[in-house]
């Protein structure tokens, strides 16, 4: 036919400039040197799946497999390109090679088809199927490929290509030889525009080039495709101002920026989904630049832009960036407005102080941490010291514990001695109407009561020990303590010492005396109602031993034992460690069905006191663990107890 003179029709980059040799197939090299010694010492399988992104050329790479197979001239693997075979390969036109689409011939129609034309011959060597978007072939079109597929003829070799590799079924999967296609570096990128601009005589600037591989997202025909449209155009209509714009305004929280950028892309017709997307992937740009800066995957002044504002922001912000943008993405598919959604999302991002949440915190205080760092002089926040929790400040004008202010005056040992009778302070007097009596005496327990009134009881007991919130002076009607009552002689450096050293432990007898006056009292009412039954037995250095009727009851104690410390510390001013152990004297010696205990034998007590709760109930009986606000002494009937272990019980 003679040549018409009209030109030839135009053709797009991506097909003009499509692979023809394995070595000409960029950033597969893999997969390339693979199926090049396969083809060069024949053996080839037969079958093959190609997956990975659109773009990365699994196409192509099958059909430069098919001429190599066909090709009459072959080179170290590598078809000649020149033989006839070759060229109608390249046209299209061969009848060796027989290219469906599963997308839109996915029936099982079609398969049974291809399947029944498979056995037949063609002339050459091999008859190659390429079966493109295999996964979207139906069920039964799949299960029809199958014996085909793992038996073909002998002269028959699939190729099958897909995008999606989870989707194709294992039973096809397990029949072929799995090849994986990955993204092109924007470097390979950058190359294969520059020598595709230079061949087709494009007069376009390396800034256009840079759109074009951005646009291309790691695929080579994307990105022949956005270069032939900016070459058409002549102008580069790019939305890097517009993501450039939006990092800037995060980076400096200004927030009437972000939404007049925002503003402006929707004017222009872009999507706000997509303007969220874009921005999420030039802000994890930023994120690889600081955390991992050979997976950058832009390069030019773009890198130079986002390792700016990378390190602008600080990783916490850009975390906190990537995470935001991630939940706009998915919240906005079912929003009616899209837009608002996506600027109620900025302005979070440019306040962290709207945002209370845990990345928002970490975001404020790395930037506090980086602001005294630059101030420099300021000590870091991990180096302030820490604030002493066992002993606090005591704020002005407040007075310290009676032991310490007992041991800060080098008096008499502070609990040593108690108040004599029908003195301030007292309990036990008959002037009921001070500070301390009226319902002070009902909190007293029955037995220091009755040693206090006990004929001849001063004479056992310690020393008077006067009220640490009034002065001793010669006219007070308080005691002065007797040398031969005061307690037992400490060791030598354990007492306190006047100047301001700390106070000792205090002894066995200054606890019995202070528990059953003060501190028992204080306690909480389930602290109270546990540890009424029990005694102090010994003290060994900071730790006293304190003994209970069986080892249940001790269980229960223990549970609250930091209650009790925290009171003995509160009110000795010294911290007083407990050891409960088990005291076989306490249980009573009929049993436990009486629910009291036997008295002691004075003798077997050398401290000459009597166990100031002889005469208490044990707390495991129910009445005990059932009203444990009951005021010590307070004496109910056995019917009002009765009511008060068994609430809703009724008197016949």
């Amino acid at each position: 036919m003679a040549d018409s003179g009209e030109p030839a029709p135009y053709q797009s980059l991506y097909r003009r400039f499509r692979p023809q040799r394995f070595d000409e197939v960029l950033g597969q090299e893999h997969v390339s040197l693979a199926l090049r010694n396969s083809a060069r010492t024949d053996t080839v399988g037969h079958a093959y799946l190609f997956s990975g992104p659109r773009g990365t050329g699994k196409t192509s790479t099958a059909r430069i497999l098919a001429k190599a197979l066909n090709c009459a001239a072959l080179e170290d693997g590598e078809p000649c390109g020149k033989c006839d075979s070759c060229v109608e390969i390249t046209r299209g036109a061969s009848l060796d090679v027989h290219e469906l689409d599963a997308a839109s011939n996915n029936g099982v129609d079609a398969m049974r088809d291809l399947v029944s034309h498979a056995a037949l011959g063609t002339p050459g060597r091999w008859k190659v199927y390429i079966v493109d978007e295999v996964h979207m072939l139906s069920t039964a079109a799949s299960n029809a490929l199958l014996k085909t597929l793992e038996e073909p003829p002998g002269h028959v070799v699939f190729v099958l290509a897909t995008t999606d590799f989870q989707k194709v079924l294992p039973t096809i999967r397990s029949r072929t030889q799995h090849y994986e296609f990955r993204l092109l570096g924007p470097d390979t990128l950058s190359g294969l525009l520059a020598r595709v601009r230079d061949a087709a005589g494009l007069t376009l600037a390396d800034e256009t080039v840079e759109a074009a591989v951005r646009r291309g997202r790691g695929s080579a025909r994307d990105a022949l495709s956005a270069l032939d449209q900016l070459a058409a155009g002549g102008t580069v209509d790019d939305d890097i101002e517009v993501l450039a714009g939006l990092a800037d305004a995060l980076a400096d929280r200004d927030a009437s920026r972000a939404l007049v950028a925002v503003a402006q892309a929707c004017d222009a017709g872009r999507d706000p989904q997509r303007i969220a997307t874009d921005l999420a992937d030039y802000l994890r740009q930023g994120f690889l630049a600081t955390v991992a800066g050979e997976l950058v995957g832009v390069t030019g002044s773009e890198r130079e832009h986002v390792e700016d504002v990378a390190r602008r922001m600080g990783l916490p912000a850009l975390v906190r960036c990537l995470e935001e943008l991630g939940k706009a993405q998915v919240e906005m598919r079912d929003v009616p407005d899209p837009r608002v959604h996506l600027e109620v999302s900025l302005i979070r991002l440019t306040h962290p102080q709207a945002d209370d949440s845990t990345t928002a915190l970490l975001e404020r205080v790395e930037r506090l941490e980086r602001a005294l760092a630059d101030a420099g002089g300021a000590a870091p926040l991990a180096d302030l010291p820490a604030r002493t929790i066992d002993a606090p400040p005591r704020p002005p004008g407040t007075t310290s514990p009676p032991r310490a202010q007992a041991a800060e005056a080098g008096g008499a040992p502070a609990g040593g001695a108690s108040p004599a009778p029908g003195a301030p302070g007292d309990a036990s007097g008959p002037d009921t109407g001070g500070a301390s009596g009226g319902p002070e005496l009902a909190r007293r327990t029955l037995g220091a009561i009755r040693r206090q009134r006990r004929p001849g009881g001063t004479a056992t007991a310690t020393a008077p020990r006067p009220d640490p919130g009034l002065a001793t002076t010669p006219s007070s009607p308080v005691t002065a303590p007797q040398p031969a009552a005061r307690a037992p002689a400490r060791a030598p450096g354990s007492g306190t010492a006047n100047g301001g050293a700390t106070a000792a432990a205090p002894t066995r007898d200054e606890l019995v005396q202070e528990w059953g006056d003060h501190v028992l009292a204080s306690l909480p009412s389930r602290a109270r109602a546990r540890f009424r039954v029990g005694r102090f037995t010994s003290v060994d250095g900071g730790t006293a031993v304190f003994a209970l009727p069986n080892e249940t009851h001790r269980s229960f104690c223990e549970e609250l034992r930091l209650d009790v410390e925290s009171a003995l510390r509160s009110h000795f001013g010294v911290s007083v460690l407990l050891h409960l152990v088990v005291d076989d004297e306490l249980e009573d010696e009929g049993g436990r069905g009486s629910g009291r205990r036997a008295a002691r034998d004075p003798a077997a007590d050398p401290s000459g006191f009597d166990d100031p709760r002889d005469d208490e109930p044990d707390l495991l009986d129910p009445v005990v663990l059932a009203a444990e606000t009951e005021p010590a002494g307070a004496g109910l009937s056995p019917e009002q107890r009765l009511k008060q272990a068994f609430p809703g019980a009724q008197e016949v």
